[in-house]
């Protein structure tokens, strides 16, 4: 092979790796107090209310910031799958503390090293959830297609306020100012 063509490759592969880690990084956010039952029931409520709205038979779960079920809901004629994705999806945005999107773009860029991360669902559908800029839990919602699960589940995430994205990628210090030269009068 050409050593040009394998050096170009290279610096290729590293480079979208490294967009790809800086993509998918978490939410500075920490962690507070879980989320309660009333809030979670009103999200799901939002999040199967949009699914009403556009025609999709959706399920929803929501969790705590460990990943553990608080309120779940399945319209009816859901498959029954998303029993399962919904909750998985939850889980993977809280214990990961970013969208679940992420990991599915990071996936279809070539990183496969997402799939044996134990835990991550990389569907899009699960959001953190964050009050107070905290997060306090995460949505999953399955049942329609990856992005109409993502819709439905940003309109019960807007019920919060508004939500953090993924923290923008570090940039390079500006180079110092050149001084000027003084001007001869």
């Amino acid at each position: 092979m050409n050593s040009r063509f394998v050096v170009t490759m290279l610096v290729g592969v590293a480079l979208s790796t490294a967009l790809a880690r800086n993509a998918n990084a978490q939410l500075p956010n920490g962690y507070g107090a879980s989320i309660s039952v009333e809030i979670a029931r009103k999200l799901a409520d939002t999040a199967t209310a949009e699914g009403k709205k556009n025609g999709w038979n959706v399920a929803v779960a929501i969790v705590d910031t460990a990943g553990d079920l608080v309120f779940f809901e399945r319209m009816d004629n859901t498959q029954a799958a998303s029993t399962i994705v919904a909750q998985e999806k939850a889980r993977t945005a809280a214990r990961f503390k970013r969208p679940t999107k992420a990991f599915e773009d990071a996936l279809a860029g070539g990183r496969q090293a997402i799939l044996g991360l134990p835990g991550a669902t990389p569907l899009e559908g699960g959001l953190p959830l964050v009050i107070e800029g905290k997060v306090v839990g995460a949505i999953g919602v399955s049942g329609a297609t990856s992005p109409q699960d993502g819709v439905c589940a940003q309109a019960a995430a807007d019920t919060l306020g508004k939500q953090p994205g993924p923290p923008a990628p570090a940039t390079p210090p500006a180079p110092p100012a050149t001084p000027k030269p003084p001007v001869k009068k």
